[in-house]
């Protein structure tokens, strides 16, 4: 007598959230490398290194982060070469948003759903018009090519 299993569609278990922790190496201000893993910070845009305030983005990361023991939660979507991950200090602060709320970084919508606009200074949007014709298709960058 042969037995054929029956196929029942069960429902797929859920992925596990991957956690990272570690201290980070800051590449830009929207980009950090935890245990060699390059990771994007979800939601947010950082103006490039050789774009105006470029720079002082990085540098205002490396500063929250020094010292510090980053926790990064991987997101299933990836940008370009990084993985995206939500990257919290051990007090609990969103790197992402402490970013946006000092100015050196822009909410980006298509991928936050507006998470962090509140936090935008009034001026930011001009102040970092590449990152923002950058969101709206209109700048071209290395990622892009």
């Amino acid at each position: 007598m042969e037995r054929r299993a029956i196929g029942i569609n069960l429902p797929q278990p859920l992925p596990m959230e991957t956690i990272l922790r570690g201290r980070c190496w800051v590449i830009d201000g929207d980009t950090i490398v935890i245990n060699n893993i390059r990771l994007r910070l979800a939601g947010i845009d950082a103006p490039e290194l050789d774009h105006p305030w470029g720079q002082r983005s990085k540098w205002a990361l490396v500063q929250l982060c020094k010292g510090q023991t980053v926790t990064a939660r991987i997101k299933p979507e990836l940008s370009y070469d990084r993985m995206v991950a939500e990257c919290f200090l051990p007090d609990g602060r969103d790197l992402a948003a402490e970013l946006v709320r000092s100015g050196l970084a822009l909410d980006w919508p298509k991928f936050s759903g507006g998470k962090y606009r509140h936090l935008e200074p009034e001026d930011a949007r001009r102040k970092l018009w590449r990152a923002q014709a950058r969101q709206r298709g209109r700048l071209r960058t290395q990622d892009d090519r």
